[in-house]
């Protein structure tokens, strides 16, 4: 399948998502993602906490990541942060409380659905240092050496390429700038069914890379790695896609012999979400 073809499915499913207000389950066949959760019953296994999450606009937090990078991006007020991948921008606003009104956030996003979703919840929150811009993680909207910080949370492996996102990443970095990436990578390689599967794809499955492999593009795009967090998957999904026709779903209306069917095939799959902290040389 084409670049282009899977970067179509990807921000098709991802504007349903937006409408939907929830996240996603790839599929009922059954192939489960590790990296969606219910948006509120795993947030201290992702690192939020409820302190951080009881003041963020509604809506904000879709239960999309497999992490928290701005737990451990030591954040500094005035600092400009980029977010890859943005969504409903959780992850903004979290960044845009540390770095304070002198700072400024950045996030870039796709998808129309959730530019227009982050682009409200910015209003309801009165965020004035956050700003959403339209874009492909490859081809970033960001002049070179103008950002401090990357976070990305549970994106770039839907990226059908990653080394183009982080060549990206360090041309708009500023010398000495720093990533912090929380995101999915497999122990094995997938059975080819599932490699196949445009559903499990658009879920964070299908196009994650094995673990050396990914850590090996961070470097050879000029980045020093500084840490490798492993951290434990998600739990149980609060929604579902129907594999004939892509339609959300909540899981309440699944049979229970299928949703543990779905829930055991996920807990089967070879991935695990990882925390990557990386450095861009002075």
């Amino acid at each position: 399948m084409e670049d282009n073809e899977i970067k179509k499915i990807v921000r098709d499913q991802y504007g349903k998502i937006a409408s939907y207000s929830s996240c996603c389950s790839p599929t009922e066949e059954p192939i489960a993602a590790p990296s969606c959760c219910g948006p509120t019953e795993s947030i201290n296994e992702l690192g939020y906490s409820i302190e951080e999450l009881k003041n963020l606009p509604e809506g904000a937090n879709l239960g999309l990541g497999c992490g928290n990078p701005t737990a451990s991006a030591d954040l500094k007020e005035g600092e400009i942060i980029l977010d890859l991948g943005s969504g409903a921008g959780i992850d903004c606003f979290l960044a845009a409380n540390k770095v304070g009104i002198s700072g400024k956030v950045i996030g870039v996003d796709m998808t129309y659905q959730m530019l227009d979703k982050a682009r409200e919840n910015a209003i309801k929150g009165k965020y004035e240092n956050v700003e959403f811009r339209l874009g492909e993680i490859e081809n970033l909207p960001v002049a070179d050496s103008t950002v401090d910080v990357i976070i990305s949370n549970c994106v770039i492996n839907l990226s059908t390429d990653k080394k183009r996102v982080y060549q990206e990443a360090y041309r708009v970095l500023k010398p000495g700038g720093r990533v912090i990436v929380s995101d999915i990578v497999l122990l094995k390689e997938l059975p080819d069914k599932i490699k196949r599967n445009m559903k499990a794809y658009a879920s964070c499955v299908a196009g994650a890379m094995l673990k050396d492999d990914y850590l090996s593009v961070i470097k050879d795009a000029g980045f020093t790695i500084d840490e490798v967090t492993e951290q434990t998957s998600c739990g149980t999904p609060s929604v579902a896609h129907k594999a004939e026709t892509g339609e959300i779903v909540d899981v309440d209306t699944i049979p229970k012999e299928k949703l543990e069917q779905m829930n055991a095939f996920a807990n089967s799959i070879p991935a695990i979400s990882i925390k990557v902290r990386a450095l861009k040389p002075n």
